[in-house]
């Protein structure tokens, strides 16, 4: 009697619980609406089953408990109740699948007047491109992918001199206009997902994956990587602005096209900083470092940057050197040639160019060495 009891508490609490609970969907910011009508009917018909089969083992162990002098009928075979349990198992498979692979047809297949963005999801961090004045985006090709050509675009391809973009973690798109979205990883797998517009999709390496969606909301919505990626995912974030039309063009204008990027021009955010260690903080956000580097001395996955210019540093080979540029620039050059005593050997390879290679030495610097000894005072 107490299992029957307990199965009964557990069914109308979890309806009661799914009724009144205060953690619903955030509010959806696309038209993808039918997202939220999919995971509704999975609620309802994952729902029932679960109250349906509880109470019905609830039944059976009150209806067929044990009696003195009562012995179980044996039956074999029931022909009538497996017709009606694969009959009602089909139905419920069939209402659980068929709204997902009919939003899934139309989630796939973006309107023609769809603006273009490209995704490249990279440990950690988000690149973005976009079409150029004449509406297309040029090729590119793993061959071509470097520290001063993040996207690998085709030098020698004239439709992408004119594409723009966009190397930081932050997106402006227009409100109100499809947008079809091109993923690519250059490491390992990813997922970009806004959770506002219900829209997500797994990068794959080596493949191009696809979704669309159209803003409707104006604000400033935090994007994220919804596939562990590595010791650094949790800092994979971005942030995706939609905003008016003219204000959109205005922001795409700031941005560099890839023939000015391979003549020299810099971004104009990049003139927003005011020294090189400004910049180098910048960098730590959009290339990831500080999913495992912290800057005040906290612990993680590498050694804190606090102090570390300066100091002399262990490394698992049984060496010492103290930390200065030279130092510094071989560690994030090749960081599998030497490893830092304590910790694992997982600091993937980063392409930066040269500039944003002293930059964030430059940083690193300004972040301070150890503390001089007080006069009189042995070194150990």
């Amino acid at each position: 009697m107490g299992m029957v009891i307990a199965l009964i508490v557990i069914v109308a609490g979890s309806v009661v619980f799914q009724l009144a609970s205060p953690w619903w969907t955030t509010p959806i910011a696309s038209n993808w609406a039918q997202m939220d009508h999919t995971l509704t009917i999975t609620v309802v018909i994952t729902g029932i089953f679960f109250v349906v089969i509880n109470l019905f083992v609830a039944y059976t162990l009150l209806r067929f408990r044990h009696r003195p002098g009562q012995r179980a009928a044996y039956q074999p075979d029931n022909h009538r109740l497996e017709r009606w349990l694969i009959g009602v198992t089909t139905l419920g498979i069939v209402a659980l699948l068929a709204p997902g692979l009919v939003v899934y047809a139309d989630y796939v297949s973006p309107p023609r007047d769809a603006l273009v963005l490209e995704v490249v999801g990279q440990q950690w961090q988000w690149r973005y491109r976009f079409a150029g004045a004449q509406g297309k985006l040029g090729f590119s090709d793993a061959r071509f992918v470097s520290g001063a050509n993040p996207f690998g675009l085709d030098p020698d391809d004239p439709s992408g001199a004119d594409n723009v973009v966009v190397s930081g973690n932050e997106v402006h798109l227009p409100l109100n206009k499809p947008v079809k979205v091109l993923l690519r990883s250059h490491d390992v797998l990813h997922d970009f997902f806004v959770p506002e517009f219900r829209a997500r999709m797994n990068i794959v390496p080596g493949q191009v994956s696809t979704f669309w969606f159209t803003p409707t909301r104006p604000g400033r919505f935090e994007s994220m990587c919804a596939q562990l990626c590595g010791i650094g995912h949790p800092n994979m974030r971005g942030t995706v602005v939609v905003e008016d039309e003219p204000a959109f063009q205005a922001w795409l204008k700031t941005q560099p096209t890839f023939a000015a990027l391979r003549a020299g021009a810099k971004p104009a955010s990049a003139g927003q900083a005011d020294s090189l260690e400004a910049k180098g903080r910048a960098l730590a956000q959009t290339k990831g470092c500080v999913g495992c580097h912290s800057a005040d001395g906290a612990p993680g996955a590498g050694p804190t940057w606090k102090g570390l210019y300066g100091r002399t540093e262990a490394y698992t080979d049984g060496s010492s050197v103290p930390v200065d540029e030279s130092v510094l620039e071989r560690e994030i050059r090749e960081p599998q040639a030497r490893v830092a005593r304590g910790f694992a050997n997982i600091m993937p390879r980063v392409d930066l160019t040269e500039d944003e290679l002293h930059a964030l030495v430059a940083y690193i610097k300004s972040l301070g060495a150890p503390p001089a000894p007080a006069p009189g005072t042995a070194q150990r």
